[in-house]
């Protein structure tokens, strides 16, 4: 059964397990010292139109936390929206890891963070009793599917010179933005100011592959430390190497990501038909949130399994994958028309 409930439940895309069988031949050399991770290093330098350095890691939590804790010491603290995956889905792993305090701020009414929360919580500057605030963590897209604007990213940009804060990105549908906005890694990553992030592709359409870009050249010298201190060093990294190879080459990465959007926004045509349904977000990537009548939610969720985000008003979230197709939101929304039928 096909499901509108995480990126994560697709499968792989056809070019990735190929590129995994063309690396299981003979012998590399391994944590990350072999020719495909090296050609990685060159793709990504070639996407961000510098020289990066690039780390893998096994998932994104694990990204989030080698990227933050390589970058930051333990009496500091890091701000990101109350509804972030590093505030929300990864349990303790946040503060285990970098030693530092979370702190979750309020959103603007698309989930984004804004220069404003920030600033009001750069606060008592050497304050040996409070945690010293030292980087911002934006998601694009956000956990509601909404894109921060180059300028929006700027302006954080701004506030962080400020208040000599670093400027820390979660990637996990990275791609998805990229095509929804039509601009280049350059343009939304390196010219806004983004120090460093979690480049995801695993909901993408890969097995397991992530990757954290050091943008800035003056931060993570000891990065490679991290990753093994954080156990992400992968001694077999040629495997990760060739996801990254078989999503980013001749940019296959583009048409898979699109069709993703796409498929969402048809979904969102399909559900704006229905009066009983609002829509309670712009759809700007591959994510749909919806209110739907509580009634309705068990019956099509069996029909095509999705997830419920906020129970206290009946919001559910509606996640399009690569391989989501004009027929998976066609069988939800005929199950939405029978409901309405009674």
């Amino acid at each position: 059964m096909k499901s509108l409930a995480s990126d994560n439940y697709a499968g792989v895309i056809p070019e990735v397990l190929s590129a995994l069988s063309a690396v299981n031949n003979g012998h590399e050399s391994s944590y990350g010292a072999d020719s495909y991770t090296t050609r990685v290093g060159e793709l990504f330098n070639n996407l961000f139109e510098k020289e990066v350095r690039t780390l893998f890691a096994f998932n994104g939590t694990g990204a989030n936390l080698l990227g933050l804790s390589s970058v930051l010491q333990p009496y500091q603290s890091i701000l990101c929206t109350h509804i972030a995956h590093l505030n929300v889905d990864e349990s303790t792993a946040p503060e285990l890891m970098t030693g530092c305090r979370i702190r979750p701020l309020e959103t603007d009414i698309h989930g984004k963070l804004t220069p404003e929360a920030i600033r009001d919580q750069c606060i008592r500057k050497g304050d040996v009793h409070f945690a010293q605030p030292a980087a911002v963590t934006i998601t694009q897209s956000t956990e509601y599917g909404t894109l921060y604007t180059l300028d929006e990213i700027s302006a954080i940009r701004e506030v962080c010179n400020e208040f000599g804060l670093l400027l820390h990105l979660d990637g996990a549908r990275i791609l998805n933005a990229l095509v929804a906005m039509d601009c280049s890694a350059r343009e939304m990553l390196t010219a806004t100011g983004v120090d460093v992030m979690t480049f995801g592709i695993t909901k993408a359409g890969t097995i397991g592959a992530e990757a954290v870009v050091y943008i800035n050249d003056k931060v993570g010298e000891s990065a490679g430390f991290f990753q093994k201190r954080n156990a992400q060093l992968a001694s077999k990294a040629r495997y990760i190497a060739a996801q990254f190879m078989g999503m980013m080459e001749h940019d296959v990465w583009r048409n898979y990501a699109l069709h993703a959007n796409d498929m969402a926004q048809k979904l969102r045509v399909g559900l704006h038909q229905f009066d009983e349904i609002t829509i309670t977000m712009p759809v700007e990537a591959n994510a749909v949130f919806a209110i739907m009548p509580t009634d309705w939610i068990k019956p099509l969720q069996n029909i095509i399994p999705f997830y419920i985000w906020n129970e206290k008003r009946n919001e559910v979230r509606l996640m399009c994958s690569w391989d989501t197709t004009a027929s998976d939101i066609n069988l939800l929304v005929e199950g939405i028309k029978k409901m309405k039928a009674g």
